[in-house]
């Protein structure tokens, strides 16, 4: 098996090879390159370090689990989690995402949907489903992935269907978002998506490195939409 992994003469990251370095996305290395990004995003919105309004603020409803409500929450009123079933600890809300009546209507203050739309075919019932459950002004902070690999085991329990890019993203939210508040970016690089692929994590590059954007390479997708009043 052929692989390498090196910074060449100038410092970077160089790996190779027919095998990635880790088929978990770097989970089993640090906190995944994606992981970096969607954590960036979030932290920028959460009123961290000056940065943004603070939307995570009020009720709010997180998908799959609340571990970003729990890290970048500001004055939470209730936290809610929402989820296909009660598997996951702290699911107070059981349902499909592509039916609209599973969600309760003008509920939330701020919905919380990272790395989720790839994994559900329908995904315009999905977002629907998310606009639905926003009070009038409410926020909708969302991920998707650019540049990836495929998401094991979801694609063989339930599917892995979808890649996006800042201009699909965004006229997706504009669909049932005002496009005046809709904001959509990406983050990523050459360097990060090689070396997302391969299953690097963050620690093992630089933040210049991380940190650099470049539009051609779209490794995530993030998104802030604000519901009309």
């Amino acid at each position: 098996m052929l692989r390498q992994l090196t910074r060449d003469a100038a410092g970077l990251v160089v790996a190779r090879g027919l095998e990635p370095v880790s088929r978990k996305f770097g989970f089993d290395r640090g906190v995944p390159i994606d992981r970096y990004y969607v954590e960036h995003f979030l932290r920028r919105q959460s009123g961290e370090e000056e940065y943004g309004a603070g939307d995570i603020t009020g009720r709010v409803l997180e998908i799959g689990d609340d571990r970003y409500t729990k890290r970048f929450g500001k004055q939470v009123e209730r936290s809610d989690v929402f989820n296909f079933s009660d598997v996951s600890p702290g699911v107070t809300i059981v349902g499909d995402m592509t039916r609209e009546e599973d969600m309760p209507a003008d509920a939330f203050d701020c919905i919380i949907c990272t790395q989720t739309l790839l994994v559900i075919y329908d995904f315009r019932a999905a977002i629907r489903t998310l606009t639905r459950g926003l009070r009038p002004g409410g926020v909708l902070l969302m991920t998707n992935p650019g540049i990836s690999r495929l998401c094991r085991p979801d694609v063989d329990l339930w599917g892995d269907y979808w890649r996006f890019t800042t201009l699909s993203m965004r006229r997706l939210l504009e669909e049932v978002f005002p496009p005046e508040q809709v904001r959509v970016e990406a983050y990523g690089n050459v360097l990060t998506a090689s070396a997302a692929l391969y299953g690097l994590a963050a620690s093992e590059l630089s933040s210049e490195e991380l940190d650099l954007r470049d539009a051609d390479y779209e490794v995530i997708i993030a998104a802030r939409a604000l519901k009309a009043h």
